[in-house]
């Protein structure tokens, strides 16, 4: 427990830092914005990887989705607290320096400008290091890292969404690059966020001999409740990515006509 956590404290925040450094260095006329903001969506990805990688190795070495185990599933868990806590001073410091000239503005305006639009993965953070680490590492005993895993892969996502907002923060959102990335962004997320659900449910019904529809009456009540928590803000970011997709590919009115 103890080594994951030091080193994941040392790792994202090291990382974090390394970034920055080489991006004012190779990048001088970018802002601190740019660096700060950048460097963040930089260290996200790498994590991402790092946590999809862990949950594709669990989730091959479980035959039994119930039983059989690996140590990624608990280890990995404790290398995420530190960057949980880390990506929560990160989105700070992207609000500090979006806001500009620092003696202009109280810090504690930036503060509650930082929660009111980041409210929603404040909470997701909050979530997960309140939640769902408690019931990884303890309350579901010695049970469950297939699907420990299957959560994992989630992450797969995100070093699309990252680019993407990379790309937005470089104002390069005509480029083909952003139309592409757009639909991988909607692919990986439709497939990692959203159809994972009805994998894990296929997976366990496949072992038990039961049908998809009928696995959510063959588990606990808790697991269907656990699963419709987690689904339902990866639908509502989906819808998001859907819209921020129709607005991209909408042909202007007069395009149409010539």
């Amino acid at each position: 427990m103890l080594l994951p956590l030091a080193w994941g404290s040392l790792f994202f925040p090291g990382l974090f830092g390394v970034c920055t450094w080489g991006l004012r260095r190779a990048r001088p006329a970018w802002t601190h914005h740019d660096c700060v903001m950048i460097s963040t969506r930089l260290v996200s990805s790498v994590q991402a990887v790092l946590a999809t990688g862990s949950g594709i190795i669990v989730i091959r070495s479980c035959s039994d989705v119930i039983t059989d185990r690996h140590w990624l599933a608990r280890e990995y868990v404790w290398f995420l607290i530190p960057y949980m806590i880390y990506d929560t001073y990160a989105m700070y410091l992207c609000e500090w320096y979006r806001a500009g000239d620092q003696s202009s503005r109280h810090s504690l305006t930036i503060f509650r400008n930082f929660l009111s639009k980041n409210r929603l993965m404040i909470t997701h953070h909050v979530f997960i290091l309140l939640v769902l680490v408690p019931i990884a590492q303890k309350l579901r005993g010695e049970l469950g890292d297939f699907f420990v895993g299957c959560i994992f892969t989630a992450e797969l996502s995100t070093p699309f969404v990252s680019l993407g907002r990379i790309l937005i923060q470089l104002k390069q959102q005509h480029t083909l690059l952003y139309k592409v990335n757009g639909i991988l962004t909607l692919t990986t997320f439709f497939l990692c966020r959203i159809l994972l659900f009805p994998f894990m449910y296929w997976s366990y019904g496949r072992q038990q001999g039961l049908s998809l529809l009928r696995v959510p009456f063959h588990i606990p009540f808790h697991c269907n409740v656990a699963n419709a928590f987690l689904i339902a803000p990866q639908i509502y970011w989906f819808s998001l990515l859907c819209k921020k997709a129709a607005r991209l590919f909408d042909v202007p009115p007069a395009k149409k006509d010539s």
